[in-house]
């Protein structure tokens, strides 16, 4: 009863005190947290396992053979400390990506009672497709990761021998799948920044030249391999995924215009008046004695404090 009724008092515009504000960004945030910490716990149980999905890009060498030049690497740990803090990382990295459709849920229920209506049907849209565009950078990390080792130990001098730190590769492919990953939602960022009406697909399309160049520098420099296989990896998806953003961004802008001629001006810029001629109905005439059809009967009675309705 007292949970009901609780849900009854309920500001219909989200308002609330700030006690209450606390409460529920207390609550949101145990919920994010309890889904972190299940994932991360399943984690440790099989994080052997992952470990060695994670290192299968690495040409490892056979027992007992050394690396001669880039033919293979050996992996291993190289501190004492080392297997307790990379079991650690792994698992908490792992919980963070795999339960992130929750706390990103829990994130964004917690900032909608403060948007508008029309933001606010945007939340499970945003959602389901944050997760989505996530798993496929990441899936594609993986795919040219092999492809990346090979490049940079095949950069190793003869009579060198590889000697990698497990901590090392989990690092580097962890690096990978996170920045893969990310990379892949800027292209839903700016489709949700033209459903809620802060960037027109007009101006996103002339920014085409720019955002291009910038995206390959930024596959440059952020992809942590020095070849150039992971940089197009990363921008040609990320160009593809813009272009179809800005597609999208000019369709819903024309749909927007034929519903609301004025959605895409500024809060400071006039519409266009409307000079049509429209028909005018019939006209009641005015009386000769001057007062309105109202009190063409001269009664007074209609007075407030004195005066008429005409004045």
């Amino acid at each position: 009863m007292l949970k009901s009724a609780r849900k009854q008092e309920k500001d219909p515009e989200g308002r609330m005190p700030l006690v209450e504000h606390l409460r529920e960004l207390r609550n949101r945030l145990a919920k994010g947290l309890l889904a972190i910490m299940a994932v991360t716990i399943v984690a440790l149980v099989y994080s052997e396992q992952l470990m060695q999905f994670l290192t299968e890009s690495v040409p490892k060498c056979a027992p007992g053979v050394t690396s001669d030049g880039g033919n293979c690497a050996i992996v291993s740990f190289n501190t004492l400390i080392a297997p307790f803090s990379t079991t650690i990382q792994l698992s908490l990295t792992t919980g963070l990506v795999v339960a992130s459709p929750v706390w990103l849920y829990q994130l964004w229920a917690f900032v909608a009672p403060g948007l508008h209506r029309n933001e606010k049907k945007y939340t499970y849209a945003f959602v389901g497709a944050a997760v989505p565009l996530f798993s496929a950078g990441a899936y594609l990390a993986y795919l040219i990761l092999p492809i990346s080792v090979k490049v940079l130990i095949s950069l190793t001098p003869q009579g060198s021998a590889n000697i990698l730190s497990l901590g090392d590769v989990l690092d580097f492919t962890l690096r990978m799948v996170l920045v893969f990953g990310l990379a892949f939602e800027l292209p839903l960022v700016l489709v949700m920044l033209n459903l809620t009406g802060v960037l027109s697909g007009k101006r996103m399309a002339r920014w085409w030249r720019a955002v291009i160049m910038g995206v390959f520098v930024f596959g440059a420099v952020i992809t942590p391999t020095t070849d150039p296989i992971g940089m197009i990896a990363l921008a040609g998806p990320i160009t593809l995924l813009y272009l179809m953003a800005v597609g999208f961004s000019l369709l819903n802008d024309r749909r927007r215009r034929r519903k609301d001629p004025d959605a895409e001006l500024d809060d400071d810029e006039a519409s266009d008046i409307d000079l049509t001629p429209e028909a005018v109905g019939e006209v009641e005439p005015v009386l000769a004695s001057g007062s309105v059809p109202e009190q063409a009967d001269g009664n007074r009675s209609n007075r407030l404090n004195g005066y008429d309705d005409v004045t």
